[in-house]
């Protein structure tokens, strides 16, 4: 396996790299890894059946599908580097091969490849992989070894046209990690404290020319992964750091303003979040201390506030960091959170239920966690079909 530390923290001298309901009319409920199999044209999607079992959530696995391409084997903790599609006409898996520069398209009721698709011949997804994020009009592609975010246009059957490719670069040198969607702002973070965020109105990012060094910076946290909250007034990033850091910026005009800091927990290190379908939890991997953390999210005013924290997970017995995550249900909490687990001989999905109150919450390892992914060691990217609605 690849290293999985590729993020430098320049102040500390730690160096971190990573990377509805149950059922809507006739479509299923899926959880579906990207193996990231590093073996040439060996690279596999997963699809494992949710248990709704209230007590004891659990998964089975379905069937695991081949992308024909080749995986890395581990990456940047905060690159997501799978992408799921609901809408009235297409129903897809996105996954990045990371190795053969490459994205994969698989239908989901078919279970089957819908083809591999390149961008440009200077498109480089190693070391540390391709954040993928869409909006059903496109997909977008960040490569993080050439530095390039490639635009293809989504077409029928799960197949993308390539449109074209622009460069960027990070204030300090840093190169893409963590990419999130929203509208017409597509919010990006370079590991190395810098921020940007493009239009894509058009379909090919434009800068809003905001790149800046976040808040967190001073202090020795790099933002790395992104989400965006559903109005699209809020940008919300998770630090590389040596605690549970949080940086929220305000993107109503069309541009990132300066982020505001918060450390919610006692976790270590915030390079995966996401927030509830509700918006009213944000979600944050411990990626160190394998653990995971809620914090309260005020949609209204982009207000973080300390919520819970689990134990520590089960699965670090085999695996040695948690990364991206997923939850099962697109209303409420999302129920069930469910969490990569890798680095080991195999990985592992970690299962947490989810119960929040009166402004209390609670996150509780299943009993049946974790599941075994049998077919990665370095598994970072986890999705959910159906997938949250923004």
């Amino acid at each position: 396996m690849k290293s999985s530390f590729a993020v430098l923290l320049m102040a500390t001298g730690l160096a971190l790299v990573g990377t509805a309901g149950a059922f809507a009319g006739s479509n299923p409920t899926y959880v579906v890894t990207n193996d990231d199999v590093a073996k040439a044209n060996q690279n596999t999607v997963t699809f494992y059946v949710p248990g709704h079992n209230k007590s004891a959530p659990t998964l089975t696995r379905r069937l695991a599908v081949a992308t024909k391409g080749t995986g890395l084997g581990g990456g940047d903790f905060a690159t997501t580097q799978t992408s799921v599609l609901h809408d009235t006409r297409r129903n897809c898996i996105f996954v990045a091969d990371g190795g053969s520069n490459d994205i994969a398209g698989i239908a989901v009721s078919t279970k089957r490849l819908a083809g591999n698709f390149s961008g440009s011949s200077t498109d480089v997804g190693a070391p540390y992989g391709i954040a993928l994020a869409t909006n059903g009009n496109y997909l977008y592609a960040g490569f993080t070894g050439s530095d390039t975010i490639a635009t293809f246009q989504v077409l029928t059957g799960c197949a993308l046209s390539f449109v074209g490719d622009i460069s960027i670069v990070g204030l300090n040198g840093g190169w893409l990690n963590g990419m999130a969607l929203n509208g017409d702002i597509l919010v990006v973070a370079y590991g190395d404290g810098s921020i940007e965020s493009f239009n894509v109105a058009n379909g090919v990012p434009v800068s809003n020319g905001d790149e800046q060094d976040s808040t967190g910076y001073d202090g020795g946290s790099l933002p790395v992964a992104v989400d965006i909250s559903k109005d699209g007034h809020y940008a919300i990033f998770g630090d590389a750091s040596l605690s549970s850091v949080v940086e929220v910026s305000d993107v109503s005009s069309g541009q990132l303003t300066p982020t505001v800091v918060y450390t919610l927990g006692t976790g270590v290190d915030s390079s995966n979040i996401r927030l509830s379908p509700d918006e009213k939890l944000l979600y944050i991997t411990n990626n160190f201390s394998s653990q995971v953390t809620a914090a309260f999210f005020d949609a209204s005013t982009g207000i973080l506030s300390t919520g819970c924290t689990s134990s520590v997970l089960r699965g670090v017995k085999q695996s040695w960091y948690l990364a991206g995550l997923s939850t099962l249900y697109t209303l409420g909490t999302g129920g069930v959170i469910y969490v990569a687990e890798g680095g080991g001989r195999s990985s592992y999905i970690g299962i947490l239920q989810v119960s929040s109150s009166g402004g209390q919450c609670t996150l509780t390892e299943s009993s049946q966690s974790p599941v075994i992914d049998r077919h990665s060691n370095g598994l970072m990217s986890i999705g959910t079909f159906l997938p949250r609605p923004f």
